[in-house]
């Protein structure tokens, strides 16, 4: 059980660090940062534990998993 937990908080910890280093890599560019803004909003979905429908979540404003 404890081994559970600590693989679960050691992906967490991965997933946090991965997603400070997609934000750190922004440019400004809105385009040149369509690719790294759909993996942040990925991991962060993957982080509060909203799971897609159909796996694929677009982000346009019209996200019935999370609401994006």
């Amino acid at each position: 059980m404890v081994r559970k937990q600590l693989k679960s908080l050691f992906k967490m910890e991965d997933l946090f660090k991965k997603l400070e280093e997609l934000k750190a890599s922004l440019t400004g560019d809105m385009f040149a940062d369509m690719e790294i803004k759909e993996q942040i909003h990925k991991l962060e979905m993957e982080i509060k534990g909203v799971k897609s429908i159909n796996q694929e979540c677009p982000i346009d404003g019209s996200c019935e998993n999370c609401g994006s």
